[in-house]
């Protein structure tokens, strides 16, 4: 019935940046994973889409998502895991993009702009934005997009790009006012709306999700980051997407069913899932 558009369980299992190198799951991991999966599955959950950050976790979330019918893999580099290799490891990607198929990827990312933290390269970050956003293209895929205090950078780049007839994807996490909202869904993208919804001083977001069509709002967890307010300092699960989909139902006065519905079909629609899931 729900959709997590966005999670990590490679995370999950291994923590952030702990491999230096691919290394298959190992039997407790798997173990782990299966709880994972399937404790979402039990909470109205019928898809789950594992995101890369890097090549290493690119490659773990396709070994997920073979291990499990209804999950699915986006593979890409996260602008703040760019490095001076970051070429090199995206031919990687783009080898792994070429067995789509074979491989369960979906879309392309997380990628984007960041320029949140100190000592960004803004340079290498639009060149490789623009490398996934390519990639996504050639292969009619769609786009995970990261965008933190960068919105005009952003925006900048996509507008390059808008006008294919196939540029299409998710503004993961969505975090910028209505003004960019509106020109998000210009763009052919949707919104990606996690447990952020849920926090006290979120109230710009709550009025951008109740305002804008409900087709042009999908649901993620972003697990194990951002869980809802009732579970903050917790690890986040995907699990915890029927927490969203309720609290957009609330907040929209509408039904459960129809937020789940809804997203759902934009879901499949964005990704070609209809015939892929189960």
């Amino acid at each position: 019935m729900l959709i997590d558009t966005h999670c990590h369980i490679n995370i999950m299992l291994r923590g952030y940046k702990t491999k230096s190198a691919y290394t298959k799951l190992t039997p407790e991991e798997i173990i782990q994973a299966n709880a994972i999966v399937q404790q979402a599955f039990d909470n109205d959950t019928t898809c789950i889409i594992n995101v890369g950050t890097d090549l290493i976790e690119s490659t773990t979330c396709v070994e997920i998502a073979q291990m499990y019918e209804n999950c699915f893999a986006i593979v890409g580099i996260h602008p703040n895991d760019l490095t001076d290799s970051w070429k090199d490891e995206f031919a990687h990607i783009q080898s792994l993009v070429k067995n789509s198929h074979e491989n369960k990827i979906i879309g392309i990312g997380e990628c984007g702009i960041d320029m949140h933290y100190e000592g960004y390269n803004l340079a290498r970050q639009q060149d490789a934005f623009k490398a996934h956003i390519e990639l996504a293209l050639e292969h009619n895929l769609a786009l995970s997009i990261h965008s933190r205090d960068a919105a005009e950078e952003t925006f900048k780049i996509i507008d390059e790009y808008a006008k294919e007839s196939n540029f299409k994807g998710i503004m993961h996490c969505y975090a910028y006012d209505q003004g960019y909202a509106q020109q998000a869904i210009d763009f052919n993208l949707v919104l990606g709306i996690g447990a952020t919804l849920t926090y006290p001083k979120n109230e710009v977001l709550r009025s951008i999700v109740k305002s804008v069509q409900l087709e042009q709002i999908v649901l993620e967890t972003d697990a194990p980051f951002l869980p809802p307010q009732i579970m903050r300092g917790k690890q986040n699960s995907p699990a915890n997407i029927k927490i969203v989909a309720e609290y957009i139902a609330q907040l929209r006065q509408t039904s459960y069913e129809n937020v789940a519905n809804t997203t759902t079909t934009t879901v499949k629609k964005l990704f070609n899932l209809s015939q892929k899931l189960a």
